[in-house]
């Protein structure tokens, strides 16, 4: 993969010695498996994305090598953590190019993942991220070996406007975001929508991921004389907002993406929770096809229900079926086979554009409960 493996000098008297033999020895144990990675989470706020991601990979992996693996050979998984950290994206990047690892599932986090997928594309490494879903992970890239099995930003931003829109109908909207890609992302595709349907969006700002005390934003909601507020990032800060919110008696619906919906944030908010709103992938576990699959999860103690569970198994799935095809294992012909065909998964039959971008994919939107349940939101 490019010029990316240190090389190593065999001398004579190393060869004399067998070290060479010993290196040949080694690669030919490398060769028994098919190294997946998996790229997010496993440290920091939100290592609750990664286990999802993880447990999804997991479940697929097991029923796979169960089956004889592929091309004969087991899939051995090897996780990366990146911490949703943008500036650690490159750094498991990286470390997946000197592992001589061809395949990626993740990353997690948007930022991250725009920050590791030209080093994929680069030397040759197939990355499907299951959840990130930044427009800018593959808008405009021209990239061959980037793919998603998730719906981007703008089809997930206008999923929540379409609901606030058509179903809440507020005269005054607020929209708050993290400042980050991801998060200022989703939150301005909403603000745009509002705006073409003439909602006023009263305050659009944005807050500091990973601070105590949003109760200034708080005091800003209540004069704003907004109806309703969307809020862009992760569930950590919108779990403060929820609980804040509350203590101040803002009384205002609150919506975000599936960023928010962690069950994590029912800690953080408490019974301030009940009633948000949060766009999610469709829940592919009431899919009848999908009974065995989600009995198969729940007998190793797994949540098939959560929001990446399902896709992260589709990826893997996508990995597997462009093995397959391709015949070889080879990511760029494993690249070539996915651009040229669909894939028969849990959340449908898939296929992606020339960006490497689902062609479709449907979120929903569902209310969030303080008992941790979900339910499709019905006004």
């Amino acid at each position: 993969m490019g010029g990316s493996f240190m090389k190593i000098r065999i001398t004579p008297l190393a060869a004399a010695l067998g070290l060479a033999a010993g290196m040949l020895a080694s690669s030919a144990a490398f060769a028994d498996t098919i190294k997946f990675a998996v790229a997010g989470p496993f440290t920091g706020a939100l290592t609750q994305y990664g286990e999802m991601v993880k447990q999804g990979v997991d479940t697929a992996v097991e029923q796979i090598n169960a089956k004889g693996g592929v091309l004969g050979k087991q899939i051995e998984v090897v996780v990366m953590d990146d911490a949703c950290e943008p500036k650690q994206g490159p750094v498991v990047a990286n470390r997946v190019v000197n592992e001589g690892i061809g395949y990626v599932v993740g990353h997690v986090c948007s930022g991250a993942t725009i920050a590791a997928t030209d080093i994929y594309n680069d030397e040759g490494v197939i990355m499907i991220s299951p959840s990130a879903t930044a427009p800018a992970v593959t808008e405009g890239k021209n990239y061959e070996t980037i793919f998603r099995t998730i719906g981007r930003d703008d089809q997930q931003g206008p999923a929540a406007a379409k609901v606030i829109i058509e179903q809440i109908k507020p005269k005054k909207v607020a929209v708050l975001h993290d400042k980050q890609s991801y998060g200022q992302g989703i939150a301005t595709a909403v603000k745009n929508d509002l705006e073409k349907a003439n909602i006023d969006v009263v305050l659009f700002e944005g807050i500091n991921a990973g601070d105590s005390d949003y109760s200034a934003v708080i005091t800003k909601l209540k004069g704003s004389g907004a109806e309703f507020v969307y809020y862009g990032g992760y569930h950590p800060e919108m779990g403060l907002l929820l609980r804040q919110g509350a203590e101040q008696n803002l009384g205002i619906t609150f919506m975000g993406p599936e960023g928010a919906g962690n069950p994590d944030i029912n800690a953080i908010a408490g019974d301030a929770v009940e009633g948000m709103l949060v766009t999610l992938p469709a829940d592919f576990t009431k899919d009848e096809a999908n009974e065995a699959l989600v009995k198969a999860f729940k007998d190793k103690g797994r949540d098939p229900g959560g929001a990446f569970q399902m896709t992260a198994y589709s990826a893997v799935q996508a990995l597997v079926a462009g093995l397959e095809g391709a015949g070889k294992d080879d990511p760029i012909a494993v690249a070539e086979y996915l651009h040229a065909n669909s894939v028969d998964t849990p959340i449908g039959t898939i296929s992606w554009n020339e960006q490497g971008d689902l062609k479709e994919f449907k979120f929903d939107v569902f209310t969030w409960h303080k008992d941790g349940s979900k339910s499709v939101f019905a006004q």
